[in-house]
């Protein structure tokens, strides 16, 4: 008997999916596109250029529009936001050693630091934002420790200015993965001016996305071109190769790609806001469902919509829930399950140890990100709340 039949009366189910199913399947993201024709005119002078890579016009164009829109003076297109992390840590010279960072996130986060020979030491998170728990991280810190490494977590920005001291007092290096965080704005100023370097990630499932893609947002001009030296296999001109590097580059067709999105993207995150919104209204008192609130000092994007689901109050588990929305033709993510630190390659560290990890494991537990897009239907988060409260009912 499957986890929902032990629960939810089959001919109650059957009823409820014919009432509030969905005829098309909704997707937990879904890229908002230009048109066609649109995107065809925007390469017209990358062809007749004949200039695919390799710092190309549109390539320049479009690094200098978005240093303009998220408000960063240096920034270095990448093309993907992974390549970005790792190019970051190596122009900080972060390649060995421990660097503090935490498990609940998307693997390529812990994955950066070790092909950087790097261990990663994990610290438990907050249970209002799921970011690294600053107020854990000093007693982490020993003598091989070489940097922290945070992530804004569903773009919630870390408690960057306690972050800095604790660096500031131990020598430490400060690297953001702000992969959620584009746009992301905390009292009146970019997000992305913390820390020693902060990396972008404009995936398709982003909110500004390049196909593939990423950037690092660099505090000098001097850093900016390390960064950018890195990324071009340690050329610096046409004679002259100073150091190893990888190739990391965005092409111009991503780069055109980008600068369609970038003229939307405004729009984008209004429309999520308006979903945003919708869904915390209809779930408000469903018992065992509880959501993330904005923080009053920063702007949000919207990228993500989290819910927690209590088992004991709800009356199903996350699993079970994930599972049944599905019968609904709609889909939902478990985002971040499991754990990083639960990867093989990590698991036996003595910082991976669940029981030293207490908050994200119960996050990872309960954590359930639903649909949410600019142009998703306006009508899904009240047929996702009507769902979601009707189950409840039944099995309480």
């Amino acid at each position: 008997m499957s986890p929902i039949s032990r629960c939810v009366d089959n001919d109650e189910l059957a009823r409820l999916v014919r009432q509030y199913g969905l005829s098309q399947p909704v997707t937990v993201t879904r890229p908002t596109l230009p048109s066609l024709s649109e995107f065809a005119a925007s390469l017209e002078g990358v062809w007749s250029r004949c200039w695919l890579t390799n710092d190309g016009e549109v390539h320049r164009e479009l690094e200098a529009k978005l240093a303009a829109h998220l408000g960063v003076e240096h920034i270095s297109l990448f093309c993907n936001g992974t390549i970005a992390l790792l190019v970051a840590l190596q122009a900080l010279e972060i390649d060995g050693g421990e660097v503090i960072t935490t498990p609940f996130t998307f693997p390529a986060t812990a994955h950066v630091l070790h092909w950087n020979r790097v261990r990663p030491v994990f610290c438990d998170i907050e249970d209002k934002t799921f970011n690294i728990d600053a107020s854990k991280i000093e007693a982490l810190i020993g003598p091989e420790t070489r940097a922290i490494l945070g992530v804004h977590v569903y773009g919630n920005p870390c408690k960057v200015e306690t972050i800095r001291d604790i660096a500031a007092r131990h020598g430490l290096k400060v690297i953001y993965d702000a992969a959620h965080a584009f746009g992301v704005r905390l009292r009146g100023r970019s997000l992305l001016v913390h820390g020693d370097m902060s990396m972008l990630s404009f995936h398709a499932t982003k909110v500004f996305s390049t196909i593939e893609g990423g950037a690092v947002v660099s505090p000098s001009e001097e850093l900016r071109r390390r960064v950018n030296m890195l990324k071009n296999f340690g050329i610096a001109n046409e004679e002259s190769i100073i150091g190893p590097g990888l190739n990391g580059k965005m092409n111009e067709v991503q780069a055109a790609f980008g600068l369609l999105q970038l003229r939307t993207v405004e729009r984008e995150i209004a429309n999520r806001r308006q979903i945003a919104e919708s869904y915390r209204r209809h779930l408000a008192e469903i018992p065992g469902v509880s959501m993330m609130q904005d923080l009053p000092d920063a702007e949000h994007n919207y990228g993500y919509f989290p819910v927690l689901i209590d088992t004991d109050r709800y009356g199903l588990d996350r699993d079970t829930v994930y599972t049944l929305l599905k019968r609904f033709n709609i889909s939902t993510r478990k985002y971040f399950h499991p754990l990083v630190s639960h990867a093989p390659c990590y698991a036996e560290l003595p910082s991976a140890q669940p029981d030293l990890l207490p908050v994200a494991e119960r996050a990872a537990r309960e954590v359930l990100c639903l649909p949410i897009y600019g142009t998703l239907d306006p009508n899904v988060p009240q047929v996702v709340a009507r769902i979601l409260r009707e189950v409840h009912a039944h099995v309480a």
